[in-house]
């Protein structure tokens, strides 16, 4: 093997080791770097250098000029639904003709490209596309990663093939997580447009937290934070929402959306925070397909921004149990109660 490309390879699988996200750089104020994206609201596209030197000139740290470009991005390019669901259908269409699918893939990908730099709409790929092209001219190491994403809404068969993009970004010799698709806003529910809502969250997400609903095509994107993870644990895991990724660094445990239990069962569903919050706030949601009713936890620890919280379960059935804070949903879990058999102990959850 090439000696220089030995050596590369050694020192991305330790850059990998490293855990990275915000807290990292939590001396930084990124509010000059907000200010500036904001004061170039609404530029074109027609000329990237030129919006490169704008975004980052007066920015003296690689994060803060990458900070300044991500969130240009976010609060200037819109998703696009109805690209994304015609894509999403042709796709479903041809997935059993691979010559179809690839040169519907190719014609499509002109198409996304185009309607990015025409009209500022696109799809993730376009949105990890336009962050690295960005930071290519400022000299930011960044990189396009291809997955799966999962979010409350996705169904099962969406997730046959890769349908997600996001980027990863090299900081201090670390490699963190961003999601600017997720990041920049969601489609209003009563007109079916596109609102821009900047969540923070996804700026150098917590990688324990971020890959609850991302898993890279290549495992090596995992940055060796969840070596024993599988495409079934992926499947399986509990929803987390877009607010939870600003509240949470990890969604410990249970870590499977469906848990078997019996009756008269004590839930611990534990959680590491960003930020101490107040317990009144904590509330969680039962629904049992038919009624839905807020409950109080009936204990919570909180320590070190280590959260515990208790429910019994009291009734068999099966129920969707919600946790909320601050009136978000963080987490959703499903469990199916049964009864309790003489002389055997609770299965786990």
């Amino acid at each position: 093997m090439n000696l220089r490309l030995f050596f590369s390879l050694l020192a991305l699988i330790c850059l990998n080791k490293t855990i990275a996200q915000i807290e990292d750089f939590e001396t930084i104020d990124f509010k000059k770097a907000d200010s500036i994206a904001t004061l170039y609201k609404g530029n074109s596209l027609d000329n990237l250098p030129e919006l490169v030197f704008n975004l980052t000139n007066e920015l003296e740290t690689d994060v803060e000029r990458f900070r300044a470009i991500y969130y240009w991005v976010c609060t200037n390019v819109k998703n696009d639904y109805s690209l994304y669901a015609k894509n999403k259908r042709k796709r479903k269409k041809l997935r059993l003709d691979s010559l179809k699918l690839e040169q519907w893939n190719e014609k499509f990908k002109k198409k996304i490209f185009a309607t990015l730099l025409k009209k500022k709409r696109t799809i993730c790929s376009g949105y990890a596309f336009i962050v690295k092209s960005l930071c290519d001219i400022a000299n930011i190491k960044c990189t396009i990663v291809d997955g799966w994403g999962k979010t409350s809404t996705t169904e099962e068969d969406e997730l046959i093939d890769p349908n997600h993009s996001w980027i990863a970004v090299n900081l201090e010799n670390k490699w963190y997580l961003c999601d600017p698709t997720w990041a920049a806003g969601s489609q209003n529910s009563k007109n079916g447009r596109f609102k821009f809502n900047y969540n923070d969250g996804f700026f150098l997400a917590p990688p324990k937290l971020f890959f609850v609903n991302h898993f890279p095509l290549y495992k090596n994107w995992f940055l060796n934070v969840e070596n024993e993870k599988t495409f079934q644990k992926f499947m399986e895991a509990p929803i987390i929402y877009n607010a939870t990724y600003n509240k949470l660094n990890s969604c410990d445990s249970p870590n499977k959306l469906y848990n078997l239990i019996h009756k008269n069962y004590t839930v611990n569903l534990k959680y590491s925070l960003k930020h101490n919050i107040n317990i009144r706030q904590i509330k969680l949601v039962l629904d049992n397909g038919t009624e839905s009713k807020t409950v109080r936890p009936d204990k919570i620890s909180l320590d070190n921004k280590n959260l515990i919280v208790f429910y019994l379960m009291k009734k068999t059935g099966v129920y969707d149990l919600h946790l909320k804070i601050d009136d978000k949903y963080i987490a959703s879990y499903t469990y199916e109660v049964i009864p309790k058999p003489k002389h055997q102990n609770s299965p786990n959850q």
